[in-house]
């Protein structure tokens, strides 16, 4: 019986019931509050949206952030965090569940806030963004002072203000907004900006830089307590001074900076010493260094009066050797007489002796040596002379008794080959041979007509050595024998 009126439903597709549904969400759950716990976010999406779920003791939801809203958030999602979403719940129909898309999301209440900067603060500690060891010294006298603060606050006055009454330097401000969306991303763009100045260029670089803020609540002062400024302000080569709030608030950027001030005043009176203060130092210190020279002074003329009261004066430490220069002064003109006429005394005794006789009898015998002498030497060449002269006679004869000339005088001949070397043995002369045959005359060319025979031929002539070798005496030529046929003896 209750099958007939089903009949009558209207039949609807998966899409129409989903869209029917998004409908009825959205229209019931157009802007809702929602308070849980962040689980499962892993951080942006590729395409900028955040995905994340807020669950509590007994449920879950899942939430969306799109790509625009998530970049104009203050504080970001994260792991854990109990927080307080705004926005309109819809469905999506792809997986038939339903989602929240947040358009706010703020920490559930001062403890969260707290518990936020606790874990930051430990998590960039382990990093070490906050040893002591890495925090520069702020310098003694900056010529410029950099100060990142808002340009239309209070606080730049009292900086300003501050600087001018103790020692007014060249003030340099990077204006940025230290509340609200963005802050923290121009707040850490002033602290690099600062840092890309060169040290030369147009704009000066600045020796000190001053990050202010007035006082606030902790969410005003949040942008402070981002990563990315904090780690600026770790990274700055410029020596940092946070003046963020009051002496009570406390951000990480106080950590990170290189010193703290309490307030925005405090920073200006950190970063300049008090003029009239150093000029006064600088007076009594003169005052001090010129009283301590002329002490040293008056110390050392006192010393210097005491040795001379000991030493003796100038006149009587000369006293002695003036009179000794008197003394010889006075003797002086006596000895020079006496001296000139010891000298002349033996001058006439001298020009006594050299008279002219004396001097024409030495000259005669000086002539006489002389002419001695000369026969001597002439005498001494004439032997020298004869002694060479026999000498050379020797060793031409011995010349001529070794050269080979006087031996071709005797009726030998002297045989040589086409290329003028001698010729030693028949059996080095070949049939048709030019040869060449030296007489005592004269030369003359020849052709052999035939080789070497066992017995020598009557007109072969026995060839000597142009050039022996020198012998201490000659050797006795042997006796020539008689042959048959009347021929001629050999010369070895």
């Amino acid at each position: 019986m209750n099958e007939a009126p089903r009949l009558n439903v209207v039949e609807l597709t998966v899409s129409e019931v989903s869209a029917a549904l998004k409908r009825t969400v959205e229209d019931n759950f157009s802007y809702v509050r929602v308070r849980g716990e962040i689980s499962g976010y892993r951080g942006p999406h590729g395409s900028g949206h955040a995905y994340f779920a807020i669950k509590d003791e007994g449920a879950r939801i899942d939430a969306v952030i799109w790509k625009g809203v998530f970049g104009r958030m203050r504080i970001k999602p994260e792991e854990g965090l109990e927080v307080v979403v705004t926005g309109k719940i819809t469905t999506y129909p792809g997986r038939s569940n339903y989602q929240i898309v947040v358009e706010t999301l703020e920490p559930a209440g001062l403890g969260a806030l707290m518990m936020l900067v606790e874990e930051r603060k430990r998590k960039l500690g382990a990093e070490g963004l906050f040893d002591d060891a890495r925090k520069q010294l702020l310098p003694f006298l900056p010529r410029v002072v950099g100060v990142v603060t808002s340009p239309t606050g209070a606080v730049i006055r009292d900086i300003l203000h501050r600087l001018e009454d103790r020692f007014p330097p060249h003030v340099l401000v990077w204006p940025v907004r230290v509340q609200g969306d963005g802050a923290a991303a121009e707040i850490t763009a002033a602290i690099e900006g600062f840092n890309a100045l060169p040290d030369n260029g147009p704009i000066p670089r600045p020796d000190v830089l001053i990050v202010a803020r007035g006082g606030g609540s902790l969410e005003d002062l949040w942008c402070f307590n981002e990563e990315n400024v904090v780690r600026a302000a770790a990274g700055s080569m410029i020596p940092l001074i946070s003046a963020v709030g009051h002496e009570t608030d406390i951000t990480l950027i106080d950590f990170a900076a290189d010193r703290r001030a309490p307030t925005p005043t405090a920073a200006a009176e950190m970063a300049v010493p008090v003029r009239s203060e150093l000029l006064a130092r600088i007076a009594t210190q003169t005052r001090r260094i010129t009283a301590c020279w002329a002490r040293c002074q008056e110390s050392r003329r006192a010393e210097l009066r005491a040795a001379a009261r000991a030493l003796p004066t100038i006149d009587t430490l000369l006293a002695i050797p003036t009179q000794r220069l008197d003394a010889a002064a006075e003797r002086l003109p006596r000895a020079l007489r006496t001296n000139a006429h010891v000298h002349h005394q033996q001058l006439a005794r001298i020009a006594g002796r050299l008279s002219p006789q004396l001097l024409g009898s030495r000259l005669i015998r000086c002539n006489e040596r002389v002419g001695v002498l000369a026969q001597r030497g002439a005498r001494a060449r004439e032997v020298y002379l004869a002694r060479k002269r026999d000498r050379l006679m020797s060793a031409g004869q011995l010349l001529r008794a070794f050269s080979y000339h006087e031996v071709l005088g005797r009726g030998f001949a002297l045989v040589r080959d086409a290329e003028g070397h001698p010729l030693r043995a028949a059996a080095s002369v070949a049939a048709g041979a030019r040869l060449e045959i030296e007489f005592a005359d004269g030369r003359v060319g020849a052709t052999a007509d035939g080789g070497a025979s066992a017995s020598p031929r009557p007109s072969a002539a026995p060839v000597r050595d142009p050039s022996p070798a020198p012998q201490p005496a000659p050797a006795p030529k042997p006796k020539p024998r008689s042959e048959p046929g009347g021929g001629q003896g050999s010369l070895f």
